[in-house]
């Protein structure tokens, strides 16, 4: 694995909001320093930084955060391989995720465990300002980047997220799919398994993406809020294993559970053991 320049953007070293309601860990955490993502750089640099040109989507910069995703990365990176700039945020994955994704031709960036952390510095390392803000285990339809690029010529004050589908022909997949279609509907909130694409002019107005370990797509989200959100015509097929082989109901019950203990004020930290 080639080890680049470490990456010398500014990076945060204190939260750009207050960070009222997610505990007292988290402020501790960005005062001392412990969630500074290590912005080591590896992997070939982005094509434009090559002397290549730069495809019609170089706009977006793909920001993934990693912990053992060894077994679905490449085929998330498969349907982004069109950006020019791809970012994976590992978390210190001990399967050769960070090996897959160099030799896949993204950067890969050290950060602190924890999707909010990851996924700052993923944000951090990225060269674009439209960010698309993928999980590892999710892969986008064949029209996605028309989406995508449709929304940047639009409004750079609004957020775009996909369509949720699952990859099994289970029946009870069709209807988790229908209830996630409500949710965003209904309630305006789509989760991270659905990507996000917003630009980074809206992440640094609404504060950023904050250091917590889980529900940082839920705090997002409600920060971006309804007006701000947009559904984008294209779907995010994420991989329907952690409901397999944990039980539909069960799985799609502790989803709702650490939703309502999110909302119940419960720290991050307590609902992220639950989740595991």
């Amino acid at each position: 694995m080639r080890q680049g320049q470490e990456h010398k953007k500014n990076r945060p070293k204190k939260p750009p909001a207050p960070l009222a309601g997610l505990g007292r860990e988290a402020d501790q955490g960005w005062a001392e320093g412990a969630l500074t993502p290590k912005l080591l750089r590896m992997g070939p640099l982005p094509r434009q930084a090559q002397g290549e040109p730069a495809s019609t989507s170089a706009g977006i910069s793909i920001v993934i955060p990693t912990l053992n995703a060894a077994a679905t990365l490449p085929a998330t990176i498969d349907t982004v391989a069109w950006a020019a700039d791809i970012i994976v945020a590992d978390g210190g994955s001990s399967d050769g995720t960070a090996a897959i994704a160099v030799g896949l031709g993204a950067t890969v960036v050290a950060a602190p465990r924890g999707r909010g952390p990851q996924l700052t510095a993923g944000a951090a390392a990225a060269t674009h300002d439209w960010l698309l803000l993928l999980h590892a285990d999710t892969r986008l339809s064949s029209g996605a980047e028309a989406a995508m690029r449709a929304h940047t010529r639009k409004d750079p004050t609004r957020a775009g997220y996909f369509r949720f589908a699952l990859d099994s022909a289970d029946p009870r997949a069709r209807r988790l799919e229908r209830l996630v279609a409500w949710r965003c509907r209904v309630l305006s909130l789509p989760y991270g398994d659905q990507g996000l694409l917003i630009h980074r002019a809206l992440l640094q107005e609404i504060g950023g993406i904050r250091p917590l370990p889980l529900m940082e797509d839920v705090d997002l989200v409600r920060r971006i809020g309804r007006p701000r959100l947009t559904l984008l015509d294209a779907t995010a097929v994420t991989s329907a294993a952690k409901w397999e082989r944990g039980g539909w109901r069960l799985r799609s019950a502790c989803n709702l559970l650490c939703l309502g203990l999110w909302f119940a004020g419960v720290p991050p930290r307590h609902i992220a053991m639950l989740y595991r």
